[in-house]
């Protein structure tokens, strides 16, 4: 379940990357700035859940690194 959500959340930032992106080539405006700056705000939040969804399951033992060191 939370690697399900983990993965929702990373597919969420790219969108919003690309979403983010298509503001910043479109022709400058208002309402462009404001997409663009909602956009990033949404990435941020983003960003910050998985952080914590990261933490979380490491911590809790549900994700476990593979990593030979």
């Amino acid at each position: 379940m939370l690697k399900l959500l983990i993965l929702l959340l990373f597919f969420a930032i790219l969108l919003s990357l690309a979403s983010g992106l298509f503001f910043l080539l479109k022709p400058a405006s208002q309402e462009s700035s404001l997409r663009l700056l909602s956009s990033l705000k949404l990435r941020i939040t983003l960003t910050a859940l998985l952080l914590v969804c990261l933490v979380y399951g490491f911590s809790s033992g549900v994700l476990q690194s593979q990593a030979p060191w």
